[in-house]
């Protein structure tokens, strides 16, 4: 008489099939998920790194304008490769500079006055910078 061997049941793959399947799609949306924020995070740093270029010292008087970083540039550098020349005009921003705020020290106390800005670059990422001036001591 022939004994048979013990084996897995059709019920049994099927079950460990579908907890394959189950797994495996968890891992698969948790990948999507990182590359989805790998690729904005990539992006935001690539925004900041232009929106430094639209940092300097005369870009509170662009208010409610949407300048490229050329004009905002070109009083400070000269800028003779075409090819950049180019790429910073093509890079746009739109500017919008809410009402300064004015720190001052408390009463019968000395220290500085400042003027504090806040400069918002809208775009794809928009981003909030902080302009200082100090006023007096």
């Amino acid at each position: 008489m022939k004994t048979l061997r013990p084996a897995f049941t059709l019920i049994e793959i099927l079950i460990a099939v579908i907890i394959l399947s189950i797994s495996l799609i968890g891992v698969l949306k948790t990948y999507s998920e990182s590359s989805r924020f790998i690729t904005y995070l990539s992006e935001r740093n690539k925004r900041s790194l232009e929106d430094s270029l639209f940092l300097s010292t005369n870009i509170l008087r662009y208010h409610k304008s949407e300048k490229s970083a050329y004009d905002i540039l070109e009083r400070h550098v000269k800028i003779k490769e075409d090819t950049s020349r180019t790429i910073v005009k093509k890079t746009m921003r739109k500017i919008f500079i809410p009402p300064e705020i004015v720190i001052t020290p408390p009463p019968d106390t000395r220290g500085p006055t400042a003027l504090v800005n806040e400069v918002v670059l809208k775009h794809t990422h928009s981003a909030s910078f902080w302009h200082f001036k100090i006023q007096s001591f």
